[in-house]
């Protein structure tokens, strides 16, 4: 990732500010022209690899039903711009608290704050670990064939983090992971969407059979995680494959956001995105291969799998996407990963695992 010193947001911060200034001393009516964030807004190019703005954008010109709205934003700026120079940082909860401050414009709610967040993020270009607000939740667990090589905070010294010596338990990965350097002679990296079978892969030493990395990513992968496995992605140069639920929060919501990224956060997917991702599994047709146990599919399924046809660029690129979930959308199903189960509890290592990967070439893009 590109790194931006300080005075560069600080410079970008002053400069809006100047800018407002400007038009109220001129008795015109100020205004920050931010970036369109949906996937409306974005193309998908597999040259680039991910999502990419396309360059519409709104505009948030102070007028009496803006005016909270506008003084929240410069009151984020001024937060940002406070925290670079004390060479702090906060959490996006802190800063919510923070806005308790702000009388009148402080929020009521903390999505309303993110959202704030990450206007000023879209609308600087930048990141919102630079302007020095930081997430809450943890960034994923990595059992393995890895060695990372970190720094104690306390001392400036160099650790040594070997990820196959936490016996029952997994490296947790941090919230920033910039400075992190990386060693392995593993073959690939998997990434898991749900923790139980991440644990089951763990607790079967899947990683030291196969020589590879597992990465829990725990549902929606969040950045730490996604910068994370972008970072071991470019550093070792491995394949990188996805193991999710198969149903549509686990196509789009996780494995595109993974790969691609997302329409909402299109100014980051540069930097988030893993686009030699590929899918392997679990796949509508995985279904019938080894009658798994299945759910009906939920009316919020059948509108995000159908919304994805229509709307999704990554999805409209590729015609082996939108035959699997027409296959899914045919048969009126949904399977949970821990499906495998029912053959065994042992069945993902030692059968699913290995079958799969006699046909990588078959996998999802």
């Amino acid at each position: 990732m590109a790194k931006r010193k300080k005075v560069d947001v600080i410079g970008q911060i002053k400069g809006s500010a100047k800018a407002v200034k400007a038009n109220i001393m001129d008795t015109k009516a100020p205004k920050m022209t931010i970036p369109v964030r949906s996937l409306a807004n974005v193309s998908y190019s597999p040259k680039s690899g991910y999502l990419e703005l396309k360059g519409n954008v709104k505009e948030r010109t102070l007028t009496v039903n803006t005016v909270k709205t506008f003084a929240q934003t410069l009151k984020m700026m001024a937060l940002s711009k406070e925290l670079i120079e004390m060479d702090d940082m906060a959490t996006k909860r802190e800063a919510y608290y923070i806005s308790k401050n702000w009388a009148e414009a402080g929020f009521k709610e903390q999505p309303e704050s993110d959202t704030v967040m990450e206007d000023i993020e879209a609308m600087f270009g930048t990141i919102r670990e630079q302007l020095r607000f930081v997430p809450e939740e943890k960034g994923g667990e990595i059992a393995g064939r890895l060695v990372v090589m970190d720094m104690d905070q306390a001392t400036g010294k160099k650790l040594r983090i070997d990820c196959t010596k936490f016996g029952s338990g997994s490296y947790s990965i941090p919230i920033d992971v910039e400075h992190l350097e990386f060693k392995s002679k593993a073959k690939f990296i998997l990434a898991i969407e749900t923790a139980g079978m991440f644990q089951r892969l763990h607790k079967y030493s899947y990683w030291d059979t196969a020589n590879c990395i597992l990465v829990s990513m725990g549902g929606v992968p969040t950045r730490a995680c996604r910068r994370f496995i972008r970072r071991l992605s470019d550093s070792l140069k491995i394949p990188v494959y996805a193991f999710v639920d198969g149903d549509p929060y686990g196509y789009f919501n996780i494995y595109r956001t993974l790969k691609v990224g997302s329409g909402n956060a299109a100014h980051l997917n540069e930097f988030f995105c893993v686009p030699k991702a590929r899918f392997l599994g679990v796949t509508p047709q995985d279904v019938i291969d080894y009658d798994l146990p299945t759910h009906p599919l939920k009316e919020v399924d059948v509108k995000r799998a159908k919304d994805a046809l229509k709307n999704d660029p990554f999805v409209q690129h590729y015609k082996p996407w939108q035959k699997a979930i027409n296959v899914m959308l045919k048969a009126g199903v949904r399977v949970e990963q821990q499906a495998f189960a029912k053959h065994g509890l042992d069945f993902v290592v030692k059968t699913y695992l290995p079958e799969k990967f006699k046909a990588v070439t078959k996998f999802l893009p």
